[in-house]
């Protein structure tokens, strides 16, 4: 009959359209589904029962098949407006419930496209050939709603994946970028501190070796210095030596002289005198041999004590040198008076000759005392005008050496502060690159337990959508081979009543789990 011809065609409409799609949304795209009306009424089946056995689930499948029956729309009624989600059925009007619901898929709002035409006349061609039967206009709507349904949501998850790897490749970039700022900024750290050391060091190094040259420099001058003055000094050593030494020389002639004329009347005071002038000779040679020997030991002495005295110290030798040869210039004028006044005695002597003879020569006895005596008084003078310099000088060199002794100290506590200072900056430094990398440790370690703990989730997501897809294929071929079982009895608004009943099942025992 014309029935069985339909529902044979509108069969094999269903199956060639379930081949087309994916298998494991076969069962959505077969059924469009929505809620019974006992479930939008709060009337749900009772979860107990599905433990009841095959008689229960028969019962309650036939009632809610009974009563979708009575509920059941006008023939003019589109089926689409059955497949919306807590909808009723029995709508008026399906463009008014697409205004409300936007995401509702009716025949109504669905837009067809060229490759879907092409599809639907390929398969209805088919289907006619062999059936040799026209297929309605409203399987055709169905069978487009359903490939309409599949190519949106083919092109949702091609859209998806391609923000999913856009979104990949923008965090790789972002990783890259800062990772390589990391490492430049690392280098530039590195390179900063580095340069910082080699500038350290080489101020270290141009101190040390300037250092080196002034000590050098300043040793050179000591000893340049020492050794002039120790010339200068034997110079006016010797000039004074020669001057005592000459001296000497005129009045032993002087002393001759008057022997000549002396020495037949007082030979014996002569000899005696003599042994008094060499007893004289002899201690005046000692005392100037003592006072060498001292002179020396005093000299060796202010060497080893001025070895470390600069410019004052030297100073201070040119003005002891200068007093010495004014002492030297004092002297040989006095001698020279002395020479002019004998001189003149000498003349007067030849005139009186023997008339002043013993009172000349008492008189000049007399002033040779007085002149040794003023002598060895100049000479202990002289001494101790010596020893207070000298000891003027060690003063003024401890006082040198001293104020020395403290602005080295000082300067080494400053090198000392500067170096703890460098090196607390250098060692706050290397705390704060520490802390950094371990921030960056820490960071790089979290995002690394949030990309396995985000891995781990769309794993789980991925075995429970897995999971979910095999149940929805066990349960699409079951209900397929139900349909296939009971299409020799069954409409198509039964099996839709069918997908119903099994989908109201599926979710009370999602419920109930």
């Amino acid at each position: 009959t014309s029935e069985s011809r339909s529902l044979a065609l509108i069969r094999r409409l269903v199956v060639m359209v379930i081949r087309s799609v994916p298998f494991a949304g076969g069962l959505t795209g077969l059924f469009i589904m929505t809620e019974p009306k006992s479930s939008r009424t709060g009337v749900r089946p009772d979860p107990n029962n599905f433990d009841r056995g095959p008689d229960v689930l028969t019962e309650e499948r036939e009632r809610i098949i009974q009563a979708g029956q009575d509920r059941w729309p006008a023939p003019d009624v589109p089926y689409a407006d059955l497949c919306l989600k807590g909808k009723p059925a029995s709508r008026p009007s399906c463009c008014a419930a697409g205004n409300r619901d936007p995401d509702r898929w009716t025949v109504c709002s669905f837009s067809s496209s060229p490759a879907t035409d092409m599809k639907l006349e390929r398969l209805s061609g088919e289907i006619g050939k062999e059936m040799c039967v026209t297929v309605s206009q409203r399987d055709r709507k169905i069978a487009a709603l359903m490939l309409a349904k599949h190519r949106e949501e083919q092109a949702r998850l091609e859209l998806s994946q391609q923000e999913q790897e856009q979104r990949e490749e923008a965090r790789k970039r972002e990783e890259a970028r800062r990772a390589h700022a990391e490492r430049e900024r690392r280098r530039k750290l590195k390179h900063r501190v580095k340069r910082w050391d080699e500038e350290l060091e080489a101020r270290r190094r141009l101190k040390e070796r300037q250092e080196n040259e002034k000590t050098g420099r300043l040793q050179q001058e000591v000893l340049l210095q020492e050794d002039r003055c120790r010339r200068l000094k034997e110079e006016v050593e010797a000039q004074r030596r020669d001057k005592i030494d000459a001296a000497h020389r005129e009045a032993k002639a002087h002393k001759q002289y008057q022997e000549k004329l002396l020495r037949e009347k007082q030979e014996a005071e002569e000899r005696e005198r003599e042994k008094e002038r060499e007893v004289a000779v002899q201690k005046e040679m000692k005392a100037r041999r003592s006072k060498v020997l001292l002179e020396k030991k005093e000299r060796r002495r202010l060497q080893e004590e001025n070895h470390k005295e600069l410019l004052r110290h030297v100073l201070l030798k040119q003005k002891v040198e200068q007093q010495v040869e004014e002492e030297a210039a004092r002297m040989r004028s006095s001698l020279e008076k002395k020479l002019q006044r004998s001189s003149e005695k000498r003349a007067q002597a030849e005139e009186a000759r023997l008339r002043e003879l013993r009172e000349r020569a008492a008189q000049e006895e007399e002033q040779t005392q007085r002149a040794q005596l003023r002598a060895k008084l100049q000479g202990v003078q002289k001494l101790t005008h010596k020893q207070i310099l000298v000891q003027l000088s060690q003063r003024r060199t401890e006082r040198a050496a001293a104020h020395a002794a403290t602005q080295r100290r000082s300067r080494a506590q400053q090198a000392h502060q500067r170096n703890a200072r460098r090196q607390l900056c250098h060692q706050r430094l290397r705390e704060r690159m520490q802390r950094e990398e371990e921030a960056v440790r820490k960071v790089r370690e979290s995002y690394i337990l949030m990309k396995e703990w985000r891995r781990e989730r769309l794993r789980r997501q991925r075995e429970q959508i897995q999971e979910e897809a095999h149940t929805l294929a066990r349960a699409s071929f079951h209900m397929r081979d139900r349909v296939r079982q009971q299409t020799h009895r069954r409409t198509f608004d039964q099996m839709a009543l069918e997908a119903q009943l099994t989908a109201s099942m599926n979710r009370c025992r999602t419920d109930v789990y």
